[in-house]
């Protein structure tokens, strides 16, 4: 969450940024996001994002950089040197309209896989540090076990995560070939610009990187193998992916050697917060969250395809 002082001036520098870029601003402000990793603000058609308070300055920078020149793949940041308000980095964007998650049919599966297709083709335009996706798994796990160490769904969960390849749980350098990865790609992550039928663009460049490709489909395949994605909506995804030359997976047959390892990390990396968030509010798992406790739970006795490093 914020402090007392930083919503007020992040209100005030998103408000005098959206006025110097439109002088007949049609004024209006909404705080979007206030979570411990990022507190969003937006006025008009202005976004100011203050990123986490352990944010590393060298390595966001690298990151905004990359993103303003990967035309028609990321949304363009407005400035590509983060600035810092009350000791968080802040960076600067246009608004774009997100995905309706009232209207789950309306779900731009297709435009996400061939945004993926292009930035894990795209040679890497500056250098940019790996890819956060493993380490940020790894956080979650280890909140896990510092909040709710006895909840009886962690066990399974720390089990199904130990069994997990040393580069998935962030512990060793993640193989090769790396690509360009976006590092956290869910539905959410997608924007269309301008606002608000203009097409769709990926955000949040908190976690891009190097690494395996294959790591930005994890979610939707996590999904899809507990049971939380319909496998008409997968079908589409991972059909238009192959359709767009995506890397990450082979063009046609069997994609699990590639998707299984991410995929397991990733429904570790859900059902740990899921347990975390459910213990700190004092009630049971619901539906879902049983859902992904029950596949960590399965994990363990199923193969992990590849090598174990």
């Amino acid at each position: 969450m914020t402090t007392d002082a930083l919503l007020p001036a992040l209100e005030a520098r998103v408000r005098a940024t959206a006025h110097a870029r439109t002088p007949a601003c049609p004024c209006g402000a909404a705080t979007l996001a206030d979570r411990p990793d990022a507190t969003v603000v937006r006025h008009a058609g202005t976004v100011a994002k203050a990123h986490a308070a352990d944010a590393d300055p060298a390595g966001l920078a690298l990151r905004v950089t990359a993103a303003a020149r990967l035309t028609g793949v990321l949304l363009p940041p407005l400035a590509e040197a983060p600035v810092v308000l009350h000791g968080r980095l802040v960076t600067y964007w246009p608004y774009g309209e997100p995905v309706d998650a009232e209207d789950p049919d309306a779900a731009p599966w297709e435009a996400a896989a061939g945004l993926l297709a292009r930035l894990h083709r795209t040679p890497i335009p500056t250098p940019v540090p790996a890819m956060r996706g493993p380490a940020k798994a790894a956080r979650a796990v280890e909140l896990l076990l510092d909040t709710a160490p006895h909840h009886p769904a962690t066990a399974p969960v720390v089990a199904a995560w130990s069994a997990l390849p040393a580069w998935a749980r962030g512990e060793a350098a993640m193989p090769g070939p790396a690509g360009l990865c976006h590092g956290d790609l869910h539905l959410g992550q997608l924007v269309r610009h301008p606002a608000p039928a203009g097409p769709w663009l990926l955000i949040d460049i908190d976690d891009l990187g190097t690494g395996p490709p294959a790591w930005d489909l994890a979610r939707p395949a996590a999904w899809y193998a507990c049971g939380l994605l319909p496998p008409d909506e997968w079908h589409r995804f991972l059909t238009a992916y192959r359709a767009c030359g995506g890397p990450a997976v082979p063009p046609d047959g069997d994609p699990w050697p590639a998707l299984d390892v991410p995929a397991r990390a990733l429904t570790a990396q859900t059902a740990a917060r899921a347990i975390a968030k459910a213990a700190a509010a004092d009630r049971p798992l619901d539906e879902v969250e049983r859902s992904l406790v029950d596949a960590c739970t399965r994990m363990p006795s199923a193969r992990v395809p590849g090598p174990h490093c």
